[in-house]
């Protein structure tokens, strides 16, 4: 764990990962989620160590910013058991003199500290070197809950993985980085098998990949008749 000093030179700048912000002062926690969206990031945020461990169950997070005053931070570890690659780091907000009480056995992953007072700049830094070099479903296509890892050609939606076939993992990321716009089957055809295919197979396959990615609300595959398929809220 490092000290409290942050390198000017630190692009502090986000790409899109997803942040939890869990601070129980409403001015604070303000401050940090308008800051950190501003920024580049997706971020949740909760008040207490119960809505944390709310939050951490629903979705998968790049990055924890915690406060350690919390009341009921014990509540933030009970019952997480992490995998190595789900362990997302922690910045801990803390009192100088309350840097004792730093709770690495919540169970979650590499961890920093600023202290309070502190200035934006530094949480965003620090922020940034936690989250730098992690090759984590923060780096691939996202929208809303649904993240994709290309290094992997995994998906998740919230905390559940994804169990996609190599066709139905083009689909999704065809679907995906062109969120919002509506694709006919022909062009799906052609990024999905390079080719036309006959009968119903765009139906099919769109039919099983609905079925994997919007067991959750709300649903994100939408069909426009006559038209094709988008996804979307």
């Amino acid at each position: 764990m490092s000290g409290s000093s942050a390198a000017a030179s630190v692009p502090a700048r986000g790409n899109g990962q997803y942040v939890l912000v869990v601070v129980e002062d409403p001015a604070i926690l303000e401050l940090l989620s308008t800051t950190l969206d501003l920024a580049g990031y997706r971020v949740a945020t909760a008040r207490t160590g119960i809505q944390g461990m709310t939050r951490l169950a629903e979705h998968r997070f790049d990055l924890v910013i915690l406060d350690i005053a919390l009341p009921d931070i014990d509540d933030l570890g009970k019952g997480r058991r992490f995998r190595p690659a789900d362990r997302p780091p922690v910045l801990f907000l803390t009192a100088y003199e309350r840097l004792g009480l730093l709770v690495p056995e919540l169970g979650l992953g590499e961890a920093d500290y600023v202290t309070m007072p502190f200035r934006i700049s530094e949480v965003l830094a620090r922020a940034h070197v936690l989250l730098r070099g992690r090759g984590s479903v923060g780096q691939g296509p996202c929208y809303g809950d649904l993240v994709l890892d290309d290094a992997t050609c995994q998906a998740w939606r919230g905390r559940r993985a994804l169990d996609l076939t190599p066709a139905e993992y083009r689909l999704l990321r065809h679907l995906l980085v062109n969120a919002e716009r509506v694709l006919s089957k022909e062009q799906i055809c052609r990024h999905v098998w390079g080719d036309a295919r006959a009968g119903n197979a765009i139906e099919k396959l769109v039919s099983r990949l609905r079925h994997k990615v919007d067991q959750e609300q709300p649903p994100l595959i939408h069909t426009r008749r006559g038209f094709g398929y988008r996804l979307g809220r």
